[in-house]
């Protein structure tokens, strides 16, 4: 195990995230190299008294991997990614990123659920639920993990499946990172031969009320290939799909959606780009990821109204947020209630609005822009994604689990962290606040 403090040589690098506002210096850095080693890290830290905090992809936009004074327990030796496409299984070590996941996976033809970024950490995305541009067809990465290995607040390490610790099984499917080091995971593949359609027809915002109707309803019958999805950035809203499967069958769903938009407005401009599914899953990738400061908030919606879709289009202000739509239904919606920890299987539509931007001078107005925009949308919302939450504390995982999942959860953590050791996190207090 690599061990960093501050002062050494690749500590800064170590301890730099996603969001450049996050500028924390841990007392300790471990480098692990596999579940023993967590352990390790995790007695040393409780007998320090010292904060955990644990990075994979880094991607917290509040910063959790990285405890000011604590200890970083730092995943990313823990990278690889094993396929046995005979059994259609991946088994995936905790500090493995998307990017390596899909790669593997798609060298024999397989794909699972995975989120629109490549170096998104898959242990923080599976463990909140994992949406991504296969969830409609075959569910959220949760719902396609088999098994875990999991390093509990005691340092003992566990396997983790529907017959060996059911109920830490279930709080991991949804729960975030409560409850335990996940150094590795087991998920399910699926054959997908990699052929992706990226649909969008182009509005100006302030003239794309009627169209973004047409589409809402256009979405409520797509094909589960197809999740709609709509973004509003630069005074320019664009309407479509994300087609993954047969590009004949997605050039046919893109002419039909041509043809009701232009029933309502036909003065957009259309964008039709076909791509592999590992192009795809690139295409969001940010190649000066750690130069940015960020901010953002998201909702669920339960539907899309007509009032909904005036609060989305009435921007006031230059210092707004772009913000994203991405459909929901599907598979996911297939789970049965309670199946997982991951609660909000009713959702439409997920909302994100999200900032980035460079000068540190102008935090507080982009931070502000977007709590305004996130507030406007408030009173529509029907809960939260807890991979989007920012800095709402226990109000937002109160967003994000409904009350009865809340309080099983906490039941949980009961059982294997009655002292909260892992609390860095959108947290879940073993008595539920």
């Amino acid at each position: 195990m690599k061990t960093l403090e501050p002062g050494d040589d690749g500590y800064d690098d170590a301890r730099r995230v996603w969001n450049a506002m996050i500028d924390r210096r841990p007392r300790y850095i471990f480098a692990c190299s596999s579940a023993e080693e967590v352990a390790e890290a995790i007695r040393f830290a409780r007998a320090n008294d010292l904060e955990i905090g644990v990075r994979c992809g880094g991607h917290s936009i509040v910063g959790h991997a990285v405890p000011d004074g604590g200890l970083m327990i730092d995943l990313r030796p823990m990278g690889s990614v094993e396929v046995d496409a005979s059994t259609r299984r991946a088994r995936v070590q905790g500090g493995a990123l998307l990017g390596a996941l899909d790669r593997a996976a798609q060298a024999h033809g397989l794909a699972t659920t995975a989120g629109n970024v490549s170096h998104t950490g898959v242990g923080g995305l599976a463990l909140g639920g994992g949406m991504g541009w296969l969830a409609r067809q075959h569910g959220l990465t949760c719902d396609n993990v088999v098994s875990f290995e999991v390093v509990t607040a005691d340092g003992e390490i566990l396997r983790v499946d529907r017959d060996n610790h059911p109920d830490l099984f279930w709080a991991l499917r949804g729960g975030g990172g409560n409850f335990g080091v996940v150094t590795e995971f087991e998920l399910v593949l699926h054959p997908e031969a990699g052929d992706v359609l990226s649909v969008e027809y182009l509005y100006p915002v302030a003239s794309g009320a009627a169209a973004m109707r047409r589409w809402r309803d256009e979405s409520n019958r797509a094909d589960r290939r197809a999740t709609y999805n709509a973004t509003i950035s630069d005074g320019t809203l664009s309407l479509g799909f994300v087609w993954v499967g047969d590009p004949v069958d997605g050039e046919a769903a893109a002419a039909a959606l041509a043809t009701s938009l232009a029933e309502v407005d036909a003065g957009f401009e259309r964008v039709i780009v076909p791509m592999t599914y590992l192009e795809l899953q690139t295409r969001e990738d940010d190649l000066e990821a750690h130069e940015w400061r960020r901010y953002w908030k998201g909702h669920y919606f339960s539907d899309l109204s007509d009032d909904i879709i005036d609060a989305l289009l009435a921007r006031d202000g230059d210092d707004l947020p772009n913000a994203s739509l991405q459909a929901y239904g599907g598979a996911i919606a297939d789970v049965a209630a309670g199946e997982t920890a991951f609660s909000r299987r009713d959702t439409a539509f997920e909302f994100v609005c999200a900032s980035k931007w460079i000068d540190p001078a102008s935090d507080e107005s982009w931070i502000a822009g977007a709590r305004r925009y996130a507030a406007a949308m408030e009173s529509f919302a029907s809960g939260a994604y807890v991979n989007a939450l920012s800095d709402e504390g226990s109000a937002g995982v109160h967003r994000a689990y409904a009350p009865e999942y809340l309080e099983l959860l906490a039941q949980v953590k009961v059982t294997y962290d009655p002292a909260n050791v892992f609390h860095l996190n959108q947290n879940i207090h073993p008595s539920v606040e």
